[in-house]
């Protein structure tokens, strides 16, 4: 059963996970082979300018499937077997999704809880239903944030108020999740989508290959000197005057019209 659904509209790709019935969980089942199969998709399909995470029913998604974690209690798993599975499994879903060369927004429909946080984490942007709660709820579970959590969240919320989740491992409201920076904006359940794909629609009306350089330099500012950015930040720069699209912007500013991007 897949737990992807693709909708493309234009420039927009709409991924929607669903599989309700586990609380779209993101192990147990196919979810890190078909997330990382369209983010490869979308490396190199130039004309998807953004793409847009959700899910389906109640749920964004709760993470690790916790009944299938009984099977560790065997002797058969062993610590490196365990080690070995993390590696090639959950730990490849951010490489290919934080890394994704197109903006990406997190449109948070419920909970999303650990793992399924982490997710949301690893997009640009996040929405929130005022229906959604976050929490990073791995040591209530006995467990660390094995998918790059302890990474991802001190960089969305600052240090001590990923301390805090990471540590109680309790829920935000989406009012909360909003006070810290963690979501963007919080919207009526029924206008999430709508309102993803207005957000969507404005960034995809700008230059393909700009975007994406755009998004590669808020990547590399995040780990990078301010001198080693401005070096790749020129780089860029000479590429992205070189394109019809730049040609296109310059001559629509100066001709008081529209710009039609290819």
């Amino acid at each position: 059963m897949s737990f992807l659904k693709s909708e493309r509209d234009g420039a927009i790709l709409i991924l929607t996970m669903s599989q309700p019935e586990t609380r779209n969980a993101l192990t147990g089942n196919t979810a890190v082979d078909e997330i990382i199969a369209v983010c490869e998709a979308v490396r190199k399909d130039t004309a998807v300018r953004v793409v847009i995470l959700t899910g389906e029913g109640p749920v964004f998604s709760s993470g690790g499937n916790v009944k299938s974690m009984q099977r560790y209690f065997t002797e058969q798993c062993t610590p490196d077997a365990i080690r070995e599975e993390y590696r090639n499994g959950i730990q490849r879903l951010p490489k290919a999704l934080y890394h994704l060369d197109v903006p990406t927004i997190a449109a948070v429909n419920g909970p999303a809880i650990g793992a399924g946080l982490d997710v949301a984490c690893m997009c640009d942007i996040r929405i929130a239903s005022e229906k959604a709660t976050f929490a990073e709820s791995f040591v209530k579970v006995g467990i660390i944030p094995g998918d790059g959590g302890a990474w991802l969240l001190p960089r969305t919320v600052g240090m001590s108020k990923a301390s805090e989740m990471a540590f109680t491992g309790e829920a935000l409201s989406a009012q909360e999740a909003l006070a810290c920076g963690l979501v963007s904006r919080v919207v009526p359940h029924d206008e999430l989508l709508p309102q993803a794909r207005a957000l969507a629609a404005k960034i995809a009306a700008n230059p393909s290959a700009a975007l994406r350089m755009t998004k590669r330099l808020l990547r590399e500012g995040q780990s990078g000197t301010l001198e080693s950015l401005l070096e790749i930040s020129a780089s860029f720069q000479a590429i992205a005057h070189m394109t019809p699209d730049h040609r296109e912007a310059v001559t629509a500013f100066i001709e008081k019209r529209p710009p039609r991007f290819a």
